[in-house]
């Protein structure tokens, strides 16, 4: 009997055009439209910071050899405009109305400086809100800087080497992976997480507060099968609804990197295909199912209990909430899987699913996250079984 329910309440669900939105659509075409945006985003950033041409506010009261060597930054370097200021007051307010992006002072006394060896104390004004400005002024002055040590080491008759204690060599150890992994494997247990709370929470409203709206509810609690048997059967399409949506959110980033080439870079390409393996799959699953368990189990109550459409989805809506703030503790650098972490509930989803992108999950805590939240779907699966069969209001 069970199944019948379970067949018969999926035939309805499938035929929501609302349900299929949320559940099948809107989930597999959300990460290839994020991936679409954020690589023509980042295209046109570098191809805008390569070919903007900077303008630069000189102070200087001496045509000295510091001006004259940045007036010979290559061109390579970046697209660059001097522009002579007699005073830093008005080369602040010319910053400030964005008519120059950098300015640089030199002091009046740089080349007595510099013809003594001594080290010139140049400042440069930016706007610190005009990103990437102060990195283009660094990427000038190091430039200026390399030439003129290297002179003074000619000058002095010092081999370079001799006064360089050590070269540093910098070797990451990590896989391209861990890599992933670590830095944005949060995002995909968020996505998987939210899209199967939304999922979840149509479906349930519907098979509950809806049939209670249109009177069918009546019809098929008065037939002559247990209650349990009923509530399990819509349970069942309830939670396959939001694996259902996590699974067509995984076939969009299959898209993406399959169909519609998006990761362009050959190194990241293979690691997420090393990532989308059949043992992540299996894994990424055995953790999914409990928590949108435990989601059907929490929305199915306040489902039962609301009277109208608009009311259940009043209540159910802001409980989202709840559920993406804990999700989004996978962005925060640092935080990792741990014997604390792992009996928070969806955060240690959220933490199990990074480690498992990058490779690294310990099984021990793996199965203690698996076990929180088996234990919390069993509560909210009797918390939903005592709600429906002791709720007169299901059929009032």
């Amino acid at each position: 009997m069970i199944f019948t329910v379970f067949k018969k309440e999926m035939r309805d669900t499938l035929r929501d055009r609302r349900t299929v939105m949320m559940m099948i659509v809107i989930p597999t075409l959300v990460f290839p439209m994020i991936m679409s945006i954020f690589m023509s985003v980042s295209d046109s950033f570098q191809k805008e910071a390569a070919e903007k041409k900077v303008k630069i506010g000189l102070v200087s009261n001496q045509v000295g050899s510091l001006e004259a060597d940045l007036l010979k930054v290559p061109k390579a370097l970046g697209k660059k405009e001097f522009i002579p200021f007699t005073d830093t007051i008005s080369l602040i307010k010319a910053i400030r109305s964005d008519s120059i992006q950098i300015g640089i002072y030199v002091p009046t006394n740089a080349e007595q400086l510099k013809k003594a060896m001594k080290p010139i104390s140049v400042t440069v004004f930016h706007d610190g809100t005009d990103l990437g400005m102060k990195e283009r002024a660094d990427v000038y002055l190091t430039y200026v800087q390399a030439k003129w040590q290297k002179q003074r080491y000619a000058e002095l008759k010092i081999n370079e080497s001799e006064v360089t204690p050590f070269v540093m060599a910098y070797s990451n150890v990590a896989s391209s992976k861990e890599m992933i992994g670590k830095l944005v494997g949060g995002f995909l247990p968020y996505l998987f997480i939210a899209f199967g709370f939304m999922g979840c929470m149509f479906p349930a409203i519907d098979l509950f507060t809806g049939e209670k709206e249109r009177g069918t509810i009546e019809t098929l609690l008065t037939t002559p099968v247990p209650r349990w048997k009923i509530l399990f059967g819509k349970m069942g399409v309830i939670v396959i609804s939001g694996l259902l949506a996590a699974t067509f959110n995984l076939l969009g980033i299959y898209l993406s990197i399959e169909v519609l080439d998006l990761v362009k870079d050959p190194v990241i390409l293979q690691a997420i295909k090393d990532i989308l393996s059949p043992t992540f799959i299996i894994m990424l699953y055995a953790l999914l199912i409990p928590l949108i368990t435990f989601f059907a189990g929490i929305m199915i109550p306040i489902a039962v209990r609301a009277k109208s459409f608009k009311e259940a989805q009043s209540i159910i809506s802001p409980l989202n909430l709840l559920i993406i703030l804990p999700a989004m503790v996978g962005f925060f650098p640092g935080v990792e899987l741990n014997e604390v972490t792992a009996l928070i509930p969806v955060v240690n989803i959220v933490l199990a699913t990074k480690e498992l992108i990058a490779g690294t999950l310990e099984f021990h805590l793996v199965a203690m996250a698996f076990g929180v939240m088996v234990l919390l779907a069993v509560i909210a699966i009797l918390l939903s079984y005592r709600k429906f069969e002791n709720e007169n209001n299901v059929i009032s």
